[in-house]
Formats: structure tokens, C-alpha cells, sequence
């Protein structure tokens, strides 16, 4: 059998695994072209920071719309550190790590802590015996119709938009990133990381509240950050939380297969899909994370075939947000809706739609 039709059993999920060597030669970083994206990103992130604070500084309310396209180009910056994470950006472990720490500084995000529980969740997706690790809880039908009212109530409102997206990016970018909660006992490296980006944030923001005053800074700063952090959450969830997603058991998990399947390939506009570093491409990224995000691309037209695995356009993802409970006998994320035509709670036969 030929290379090609190597690949498209692969695409089919026959063979997933054949993917691994397939993409490794897509694997180089090239310093130039990382150089370029940094700089791609941060100068335009500067330029509306301040463009915004000129605005406020004359009075010209109107020009706070620049928090927007600066909420964009931080999102950038935190794909480059994610990027860094994963050690694709530079290739080189020391200039990945130094690069991603700085970049921890403006978005909020402690390097080495993150990095750490990112590597658990491309170890686990699509595992239901490890769920929990740097993922967005996702319980199954029965375990859902298992639970006590009051906790299925604090699932449901864990699980609606407002808090999902609005709510929930502010506790885990301004709160929880403050502390290595679920960490305290990987080691001393999480709590330097932690405290360190504390420690950098808070004299960033002296510098910044001294230079630009206080009230300035948090109608420019804040918006920036929650809006970055609410899309950059709507992103890791699409990519993820989609109908034909992937989750098994561990008996049955197998990485290539989890991960070509079990995250979605976000099929995003250009303009989109260049701000947010290719990571809708999210599917090749999973099975081959050492990838840069600028060669994403190179994937997807050498190989076509990849385009159409757990593709979602931008519509569709819209209508993933209802997708709440993985329903083990049909192997769908489906809506509390649907999880109550096919599940009655245990015990006392009432009927699902009563509950809540």
C-alpha cells in the first residue's frame, strides 16, 4: 500500500496512528519566520494599548473600541506562548521557555504552572478515566442523572454560557492562575512560576497605573484581558466540546486515535484563523503538538483529507455550546435535553424532564 492510501486509511480512523510519522517532517520550527510572528503580534498589541490610552487621555470616549483589536493581538500572544509550551516555536527549550514567561506576564498566565497542566491534557483528552486535567468538566449521561438535585444544579449553572464565558475566564485569569491549585505537590517549579508571574504582574501594573493612572488602566487593561481570556476559553471549548468528539475508556484510549479525533478542526474565516494562530487546526496540533502553528497550514494542503475530520465552521460551533453531557451508548456530546430521552436517574422512576 502506498503512502497515500496510508493516509487516507488514517483519515478514515483505521489506522490514526500513521499520522505520527506522516507529520514529523513538519515538526522544524524556523527562527525567521518565529521571529516575524512575535513581532507580528506584539508591536500591533502596543500600538492599540496606546491608541486606547490616547483616546481616554483626550476625552474621545469612542476610542476605547481599540481594546478590542489589542484583546486580539494578546490572544495572539497567548497562542506564541502556547506555542512555547509545547517547545515548537523557537526549537529551542531555553528561548521557548524564556519567551513564554514573558509572555506569562501580559496574559496573565504562569509559564511553567500551565505548561505543566497543558501536558496532562494532551496526555489524557478523550480519556473518562483521567477527565479533570487542564480540561472543562464534562460528565456522562449516567453520572450526570447519578448526582443529588443541588449538584446537578451547580453543574448546569458550571455549564451555562455566562458563566462558561463570562463568569468564568475572570476566575481563572485575574484569581485562579494566582495560585498552582492543583499542583501543590508537582514540586517547587509551579510555585516559583506562579509566584514569579505574580510577582512580575504586580510591578507591571505599578509601572503602568504611575505612567497612565489608575482609572485609565483598568478601563483599557481590564476589558483587554477579559476579552481575550473569554475568547481564548470559547476557543479550547469548541475545540473540544463539539457532537462527534472522541472519549473512551482507558481500556479501549489510544493516543493517535484520541487525539485526531477527539478535538475538532475549527474551520475559522482567514482573518480569524491568522489571529488566532491556527489553532482551530486542532486536531493535527493534538497529534502532533511539536508542530509550530505557523506550519499548521502546510498540513492541511499537503493533506486535505485532514480538513474534513471533526471539521465545525464558525456557525456550527455556535450551536456546540448546548452539547453539555457525553452519552456513552450512541458516543455523542449531547444537550440535558437529549440526556433526558435516553437516562432516568436511578431509583424512584421519575421521569428525567422533571429534574433539574
Amino acid at each position: 500500500m502506498n503512502a497515500n492510501a496510508h493516509a487516507i486509511d488514517a483519515a478514515s480512523g483505521d489506522d490514526a496512528g500513521i499520522w505520527l510519522k506522516i507529520l514529523s517532517k513538519y515538526r522544524q520550527p524556523h527562527s525567521g519566520r518565529s521571529v516575524f510572528e512575535l513581532l507580528v503580534t506584539v508591536f500591533p498589541f502596543a500600538v492599540f494599548w496606546a491608541g486606547a490610552y490616547i483616546s481616554v487621555f483626550q476625552g474621545f470616549w469612542p476610542g476605547l473600541i481599540l481594546v478590542l483589536p489589542a484583546a486580539a493581538f494578546l490572544l495572539r500572544l497567548f497562542m506564541i506562548q502556547h506555542d512555547c509550551g509545547h517547545g515548537s516555536f523557537f526549537g529551542r527549550r531555553r528561548l521557548d521557555t524564556w519567551t513564554g514567561r514573558v509572555i506569562g506576564v501580559l496574559t496573565l498566565t504562569p509559564y511553567d504552572y500551565w505548561r505543566r497542566a497543558h501536558a496532562g491534557h494532551h496526555a489524557s483528552a478523550g480519556n473518562l478515566d483521567e477527565r479533570g486535567v487542564g480540561d472543562i468538566t464534562t460528565l456522562t449521561v449516567a453520572e450526570y442523572y447519578s448526582l443529588s438535585w443541588s449538584r446537578r444544579l451547580a453543574y448546569r449553572l458550571y455549564r451555562h454560557p455566562l458563566v462558561m464565558f463570562g463568569v468564568g475566564p475572570a476566575w481563572l485569569f485575574l484569581l485562579k492562575q494566582r495560585l498552582p491549585f492543583g499542583m501543590m505537590g508537582s514540586g517547587v517549579m509551579p510555585w516559583m512560576s506562579t509566584m514569579a508571574t505574580n510577582l512580575a504582574v504586580a510591578i507591571l501594573t505599578v509601572l503602568m497605573i504611575w505612567a497612565v493612572g489608575l482609572i485609565p488602566f483598568l478601563l483599557i487593561h481590564l476589558p483587554v484581558v477579559l476579552i481575550a481570556g473569554a475568547a481564548g476559553v470559547w476557543l479550547f471549548y469548541v475545540q473540544h466540546q463539539f457532537e462527534e468528539t472522541h472519549w473512551s475508556k482507558t481500556a479501549e484510549w489510544q493516543f493517535p486515535e484520541a487525539a485526531l479525533h477527539g478535538a475538532s478542526h475549527y474551520d475559522l474565516p482567514p482573518v480569524l484563523r491568522w489571529m488566532t494562530g491556527n489553532i482551530g487546526v486542532h486536531h493535527v496540533h493534538h497529534l502532533s503538538s511539536r508542530i509550530p502553528y505557523y506550519r499548521l497550514p502546510e498540513v492541511l494542503r499537503d493533506h486535505p483529507e485532514l480538513g474534513d475530520i471533526g471539521r465545525i465552521t464558525l456557525w456550527q460551533s455556535l450551536q456546540c455550546v448546548r452539547l453539555v453531557l457525553w452519552d456513552e451508548r450512541s458516543g455523542k456530546l449531547v444537550s440535558f435535553r437529549d440526556a433526558a430521552k435516553v437516562a432516568r436517574p436511578p431509583g424512584c422512576g421519575l421521569n428525567p424532564r422533571t429534574q433539574p
